[in-house]
C-alpha cells in the first residue's frame, strides 16, 4: 500500500490519491461509519473536509459529526451503530495516512496480513485495554505501532486505540511529559516507547507467551545453519543457506534490525529510493519464500562451541546447529555521561525525524559532526528555535556540501573540540548539557530542552565476550570468508570488522558467510 502523501498537515487529497483510495474502499465487505468530534478551529474544518472526501468515495462509508471524544478535532472509525474502538486525534496525513486506510479496510471486514496464530492470540486476550499512541506525522516508526493497535481494536472488543498527534495536542504532550515518539499509554499508564511490532505488543500482554515460545524452541532439532540476527546480513545468509536445501533457522531479537529505524535509503543499488520498513518487509517476504524457521523476538545470551554449537536464549531455551552465522548488527552509540540514562526519552533522543516535531520552537543540541549529525542539525533547524551542534574533534567530519548548508542556517551554532560531560535536568525532563572545551579545559553549560545523539554505532556483541575473538571496538573478528575464531561459527554485517557499515555490504557479507558455512558442512 503506497500513497505519496505530503508529510505535513496538508489534508488536500489530489485526484490521484482519491482514485487510489476509491479502489481500496471497493474492498470493504461491510459498511463503516466515520464519527467526527469537532470544534470551531481551522484544523477541525480541515479534518471535516478530509472525512467528507473519504465518505464521497464509497457508498459503504457514512459520516456523522456528533462524536463525543474528549480530544478535538478527532474522529472514530466503527461499524454503524457501534461505539468506535479506533480513534484518530488529529489529521492522519503523512506517514499516518496508511494507518487511516488500513483502519477503514479492517473495520470494514478486509482481512489483515497477520499470521493466523497471532490473530487468535489477540482475540483471546481477556480484559480491557485502552491504548493511546502519541505520534508525529514525520515519524516513520509510529505507523507500525498505530496500525498494530488499531488491528487489535478491530479483532478484540476489549481493545480501544487512539492515535494522538503530539504537534496538534501540545497541551496533552506537556501534561504527560512526552518527549519521544511513538509513546504508548495503556489504561492511563506508560506502556512502551519506540517501534513495536504487533507480535511484541501481544507478547507483553499475554503473560504465557514467553513460556510457550520457550517450550516450542526446546522441541526443535538441530539445524544445519542457524543465523543469529534478522537484519539484511541475516536475511541474506538465511536465503543463501535455504537455497542449498539444508535445514536453516533464523533467531532474532527483532527481524529487520536497525534498518527498521532507517528513514531514507537512496544508495541501495537498483532501488532508487526506499525506506527501512519497506525494505525489511521485502526481506521478510523473500525469506518466507524458502523453508526457513524464523524465531522472532528471541534474544541470544550465550554461544557454546562444540560439535553441535549451542545458542542459549534469554527465555531459557537452547538451539543447536552444525554451523552458526552471527549477524546481530549494531545499535546507537551513547554518550556515556551522567544524566544520559536518566533522561533518555525525556529529552535525550536518537531519531531527529521522529522526535523533532515535539521540540518545535525549543532549543536543542545535536551531538556529532559526521554526516548523520549535520543532517540532523539541518533538519531540526527548520523546526526548533535553535540548534547547538557539539563535535569532539577540531573540525566537522560531514561532507562539504552538508557543512555549507549547515553554516548558512541562522539558528545553528557549531562548537568543535567539545567533550560532552553531563546531561542536566529537573528530574522530569532535560534542561541542559555541559561540555568541556578541549583546548582550555573550561566547563561550559548550554540551557536547552532536547539532545539528539548522533555519534555512530556499537556492535551487538557483548554476549560473545570470552567466546569469539572481538576487536578493540567490540566487533567480531572475521577473515575474508566470514570465518570467526571459533570453527563452524561465521559472522556478517555491522557486528563484524568488515569496513563500511552499509546495507548492501551487509547483504553481500551475509551471502559470503552462508556460502562459507555450507562449505564447512560439506568438508566436515
Amino acid at each position: 500500500m503506497q500513497f505519496n502523501i505530503d508529510k505535513g498537515d496538508d489534508t488536500m487529497l489530489d485526484a490521484n490519491i482519491k482514485a487510489q483510495l476509491k479502489a481500496y474502499l471497493e474492498k470493504l465487505q461491510r459498511p463503516i461509519e466515520l464519527v467526527a468530534s469537532l470544534d470551531d478551529g481551522a484544523k477541525a474544518q480541515e479534518l471535516r473536509s478530509l472525512l467528507g472526501d473519504i465518505a464521497e468515495l464509497s457508498n459503504k462509508v457514512t459520516l456523522r459529526d456528533d462524536g463525543q471524544h474528549a480530544l478535538r478535532p478527532s474522529f472514530g472509525v466503527a461499524e454503524p451503530g457501534q461505539a468506535p474502538r479506533i480513534h484518530f486525534a488529529g489529521i492522519p496525513m503523512g506517514h499516518e495516512f496508511t494507518s487511516l486506510v488500513l483502519a477503514l479496510l479492517q473495520t470494514g471486514g478486509h482481512p489483515p496480513k497477520v499470521d493466523a496464530a497471532v490473530i487468535e492470540q489477540i482475540k483471546a486476550l481477556p480484559g480491557k485495554f485502552e491504548f493511546e499512541t502519541f505520534i508525529s506525522l514525520s515519524c516513520h516508526n509510529c505507523p507500525d505501532v498505530v496500525q498494530a493497535l488499531n488491528l487489535m481494536a478491530v479483532l478484540n472488543p476489549g481493545v480501544t486505540s487512539t492515535m494522538i498527534d503530539g504537534a496538534m495536542f501540545q497541551n496533552v504532550v506537556n501534561e504527560r511529559r512526552i518527549m519521544a515518539v511513538p509513546t504508548v499509554f495503556l489504561n492511563g499508564a506508560e506502556f512502551g516507547q519506540g517501534r513495536m511490532s504487533i507480535e511484541e505488543i501481544v507478547a507483553k500482554l499475554d503473560t504465557g507467551a514467553v513460556a510457550r515460545a520457550a517450550d516450542e524452541i526446546k522441541a526443535k532439532g538441530a539445524f544445519d545453519v542457524l543465523v543469529v540476527g534478522g537484519g539484511p546480513a541475516g536475511a541474506s545468509a538465511a536465503i543463501y543457506a535455504a537455497r542449498k536445501g539444508i535445514r536453516t533457522g533464523i533467531v532474532a531479537e527483532r527481524f529487520g534490525g536497525q534498518v527498521m529505524d532507517t528513514m531514507g535509503i537512496e544508495n541501495f543499488i537498483s532501488v532508487k529510493s526506499t525506506e527501512g520498513p519497506k525494505l525489511v518487509a521485502a526481506l521478510e517476504q523473500h525469506v518466507k519464500e524458502y523453508s526457513v524457521d524464523v524465531m522472532n523476538l528471541q534474544r541470544a545470551v550465550k554461544l557454546v562451541p562444540g560439535e553441535l554449537i549451542e545458542i542459549q536464549l534469554e527465555n531459557g531455551a537452547t538451539l543447536k546447529s552444525k554451523s552458526v552465522i552471527l549477524s546481530t548488527g549494531a545499535r546507537w552509540r551513547e554518550m556515556g555521561v551522567p544524566g544520559e540514562q536518566e533522561y533518555k526519552a525525556k529529552g535525550v533522543c536518537f531519531c531527529p525525524h521522529c522526535d523533532g516535531p515535539l521540540f518545535k520552537g525549543k532549543r536543542v543540541a545535536v551531538i556529532g559532526g559526521g554526516n548523520s549529525g549535520v543532517e540532523a542539525a539541518i533538519d531540526l533547524a527548520g523546526i526548533v528555535a535553535h540548534v547547538t551542534l557539539l563535535e569532539f574533534a577540531p573540525e566537522l567530519r560531514a561532507d562539504a556540501v552538508l557543512q555549507t548548508k549547515l553554516h548558512s542556517l541562522p539558528n545553528v551554532t557549531v562548537i568543535t573540540e567539545a567533550q560532552t560531560t553531563e546531561v542536566t535536568g529537573d528530574g522530569q525532563k532535560v534542561t541542559g548539557i555541559s561540555y568541556k572545551n578541549r583546548q582550555t579545559d573550561e566547563i561550559r553549560h548550554v540551557e536547552l530542552e532536547g539532545i539528539f545523539v548522533q555519534i555512530g554505532l556499537l556492535p551487538n556483541s557483548d554476549w560473545l565476550k570470552g567466546t569469539v575473538e572481538l576487536s578493540e571496538r567490540g566487533e567480531v573478528v572475521i577473515d575474508a570468508r566470514g570465518q570467526t575464531s571459533v570453527p563452524g561459527v561465521f559472522a556478517a554485517g555491522d557486528c563484524t570488522t568488515v569496513p563500511y557499515k552499509q546495507i548492501i555490504i551487509a547483504m553481500g557479507a551475509g551471502a559470503t558467510a552462508s556460502l562459507s558455512a555450507f562449505d564447512h558442512l560439506i568438508r566436515n
